[in-house]
């Protein structure tokens, strides 16, 4: 990660950018888990993996991918989990504690941690991320923030963003 986040040329004033759009982001949180899920459940082959039992859920579980709707418990579920990572992002501080946070965000995507039954492909979870990454740069664009902010703000999400996605990416590469 540190290795990274200098190559990638990280700053203490991205991560101040990111924590100063917590005001602003975190209250638009509902609508971009509502987005995400939106995207997740138009494909088949994202929306199965809703259907087996999720880490830490203890309700009852769907049936099957053809009665799974977002209303359904566990979705909610998870749901509540999309939320808590997206505000995560913006109002904690980035120590080795959020390092650890969100290296588990990928290895719980996979038979690694979490449910030995969850096994999303790293094809999905690129097409997760680049969907997150399109909804948060329109999410900042549409803040109507002067132009410097919006060019420090976008850029320190994208930085941001190719960490996380790092920090997926070597989950699934073989020992």
């Amino acid at each position: 990660f540190q290795y990274l986040a200098e190559f990638m040329g990280v700053t203490e004033d991205d991560l101040k950018a990111v924590h100063a759009a917590a005001g602003v982001v975190a209250p638009l949180v509902p609508g971009l888990v509502d987005a995400v899920y939106d995207q997740l459940f138009g494909y088949d082959c994202t929306k199965r993996h809703f259907v087996p039992r999720q880490h830490g859920y203890e309700g009852e579980v769907p049936e099957s991918i053809e009665t799974l709707t977002q209303d359904h418990e566990m979705i909610k579920f998870r749901k509540q989990h999309l939320a808590r990572y997206l505000e995560t992002l913006v109002t904690k501080p980035y120590d080795e504690k959020m390092i650890q946070y969100l290296d588990l965000v990928g290895k719980i995507h996979t038979p690694k941690a979490g449910s030995k039954e969850l096994n999303v492909p790293l094809v999905q979870m690129n097409a997760l991320m680049g969907f997150v990454s399109h909804a948060l740069v329109s999410t900042i664009l549409g803040l109507n923030l002067d132009r410097e902010t919006e060019v420090k703000t976008l850029a320190a999400f994208n930085k941001l963003l190719w960490l996380q996605n790092d920090l997926i990416t070597r989950h699934y590469q073989a020992s």
